[in-house]
């Protein structure tokens, strides 16, 4: 008993640890979004005239979105001011170039883009293709790996010349599709302000960022406030300097390379960005006859893959697998009522490779899915978990109404005939059903034998 109720309150500090940093985050961007949002009549009333500019120069217009979340960060390359004291400058001139080349490589590495490039200065964003919840962490060991090039671009005698003031924030911005290839978006907004004004208030060598990206990477790296910078309409601003990847999450021999922990808290961060993306599009695509197979009952089988995965001691990678596996396991019911699980598997199988997970990993994922087809027979541990999730109502005190949806949803697809048909379906399911993992067993198992009484009486009565 102590056992499961360790669990249930580890979970329970799960869900509102994940509610707290979501209603962080909300307000955080609400903050930035209220003084933004002023200024869209005016880019309504912008657009209107570049339609109409766009129609007499007959000129492709300029494509402009808004983006909620990018990360933008601020690059200016120093030394200018001493290279004229130089015996030989040109030597300190082609290292520079090298730089600029190991620069842009570490963005294109890290899915950033350039966005700016002025002499000295460089502008590169993060989040431009919609991860809002993982390109800050992205901007920011991209940051640490351009501080480390920088570190190697040495003279004859060993000695550093270089140097890279940087600065990064998280916020809105408008982003305007550019006719140049090498820039292909243009920013505007004060995102990109804020980033630069931070990225000038640096000391040379040290990257700082605002408290917007703090608190969005404060897991994951090393950080201590160094001040405040005053923004316009938005009050002090927290600068903070950003030393390294967490003590515990690096590397032994290198500060700045993630070693699995970080990886595996990276990923999971990565789901809540995939999540919200599929419910969202779960919500406007699935039937709306769905009354058993949709949203709450998906969110259900993720929190329970997730209590009994830990109660199971799953690791926090496998514990990911399941979460995604539940994410999906429904989501074909888009294409097919009766094959749903193989096109769940599918859609798994698209979005999972878009975010770079591996081909292991996909696999499992799609193998969990298939598991869920009733009637259940898992092979191993994480199929028996799933399946345990899914079926996780048969032996809650809310059976009986979750199966009147059930017994809807069928009804409406002619699947079904009478009620009383229904409930001696039901009495045969549940009879023959049993859970798997232990866990289930000694929290749903002893309810689910009251839910077959409840059925039996129900049985009776009726006839």
């Amino acid at each position: 008993m102590e056992n499961k109720k360790g669990y249930l309150e580890r979970i329970t500090r799960l869900a509102g640890r994940n509610k707290d940093l979501k209603n962080q985050l909300k307000d955080l961007i609400d903050r930035y979004m209220a003084v933004e949002g002023q200024n869209e009549q005016y880019e309504e009333m912008i657009q209107k005239y570049s339609d109409e500019l766009s129609k007499k120069s007959k000129t492709p217009k300029q494509l402009a979105k808004r983006l909620r979340m990018v990360s933008v960060l601020y690059v200016s390359v120093k030394g200018f001011d001493r290279l004229y004291t130089l015996e030989n400058p040109d030597l300190w001139v082609d290292l520079l170039d090298e730089l600029y080349i190991s620069l842009d490589e570490i963005a294109h590495e890290n899915n950033m883009v350039k966005v700016r490039s002025i002499g000295d200065i460089m502008l590169f964003a993060a989040g431009l293709s919609g991860q809002s919840r993982t390109n800050p962490i992205d901007i920011v060991l991209a940051a640490l790996k351009m501080e480390e090039a920088t570190k190697k671009v040495l003279g004859p005698n060993g000695e550093q010349f270089w140097k890279l003031k940087m600065g990064i924030h998280t916020g809105p911005v408008v982003a305007t599709l550019s006719e140049g290839k090498s820039i292909p978006f243009s920013l505007t907004g004060d995102s990109v302000n804020i980033a630069s004004r931070i990225g000038e208030a640096t000391p040379e060598g040290t990257i700082s960022s605002s408290i917007m990206t703090y608190e969005l990477i404060k897991d994951f790296f090393e950080c201590r406030q160094i001040g405040i910078m005053p923004a316009k309409y938005k009050g002090n601003l927290g600068m903070f300097e950003i030393q390294s990847i967490g003590t515990e999450l690096q590397e032994p021999d290198n500060v700045n390379v993630p070693n699995e922990v970080f990886k595996t808290r990276y990923r999971h961060s990565k789901f809540m960005e995939i999540q919200e993306e599929l419910l969202d599009y779960l919500e406007q695509r699935l039937p709306q006859n769905l009354y058993y197979h949709n949203i709450k009952h998906t969110i259900d089988v993720i929190t329970e893959v997730e209590l009994i995965g830990w109660a199971e001691s799953v690791s926090s990678d496998n514990i990911l697998l399941l979460k995604l596996a539940a994410l999906f396991h429904d989501a074909g019911h888009i294409t097919s009522y009766k094959d749903h699980e193989f096109y769940s598997a599918n859609m798994a199988r698209e979005k999972l490779t878009a975010y770079n997970f591996t081909d292991k990993q996909i696999e499992t994922v799609c193998r969990l899915i298939m598991a869920t087809k009733t009637p259940p027979q898992p092979k191993d541990l994480l199929e028996q978990i799933i399946c345990d999730s899914d079926l996780d109502y048969l032996g809650r005190i809310d059976f009986l109404p979750v199966s009147n949806t059930l017994y809807e949803e069928l009804k409406e697809r002619d699947m079904i005939g009478s009620w009383n048909e229904w409930n001696r379906l039901q009495l045969k399911f549940i009879s023959n059903h049993q859970y798997f993992t232990k866990t289930a067993v000694n929290l749903r198992e002893v309810n689910k034998q009251q839910q077959i009484e409840r059925l039996e009486q129900i049985i009776v009565e009726n006839e």
